[in-house]
């Protein structure tokens, strides 16, 4: 027989506590977002940058963020110089978001620092940073799961799943992603 749940009692702390900015902000990046990151339409990149830095997020220059990003709360994204952001990228940054210089992040990849707690009955939300050292590379339709840090120019291949830090200069792939070989720069 299984065991009946009383979701009346269903409490998440975390949505209770300050995200860094006000209600209003939220909601204002919520249209903001819809309209200039993750439309279809090719919006000028300055204006995009411009609008990541009035909302908190710290892009540093050359940074270019193609059509279709979706990006959760700018005021916890920094992004360094040169680096570039895919079509349809989902950085989901309940959390921190670091991104380094030279990052690449290939088009559909997804950066949660968000889980869920399947161990409690109410489902518990999980909140870790993710860190993406300069030259890290983030295969099409790869996923960054929270907590992982990936050290210098390491590479996540399309379509796998990083669980667990990629240590520098390595080349990583499958779900888990695992070492693959090493990664040499000529």
């Amino acid at each position: 027989m299984k065991k009946q749940v009383d979701f009346s009692t269903y409490n998440n702390d975390w949505y209770k506590k300050d995200i860094g900015a006000s209600k209003g902000k939220q909601l204002i990046w919520y249209y903001v977002n819809i309209f200039f990151f993750k439309s279809s339409f090719s919006v000028v990149n300055r204006f995009k940058i411009f609008l990541l830095r009035a909302f908190g997020a710290n892009i540093g220059i050359g940074v270019v963020i193609k059509p279709c990003v979706n990006i959760k709360y700018p005021w916890k994204l920094s992004v360094g110089n040169y680096s570039w952001i895919g079509e349809n990228v989902w950085i989901d940054n309940l959390g921190v978001v670091t991104i380094g210089q030279s990052v690449s992040i290939s088009q559909g990849a997804m950066l949660l620092t968000g889980n869920h707690n399947f161990k409690k009955i109410t489902f518990d939300l999980i909140v870790g940073k993710i860190v993406l050292e300069d030259g890290v590379w983030i295969g099409a339709k790869s996923i960054v799961c929270p907590n992982v840090h990936c050290f210098s120019h390491a590479v996540l291949a399309v379509q796998s799943v990083a669980t667990a830090n990629l240590e520098p200069y390595k080349i990583y792939g499958g779900n888990p992603a695992v070492e693959i070989r090493d990664r040499v720069i000529e």
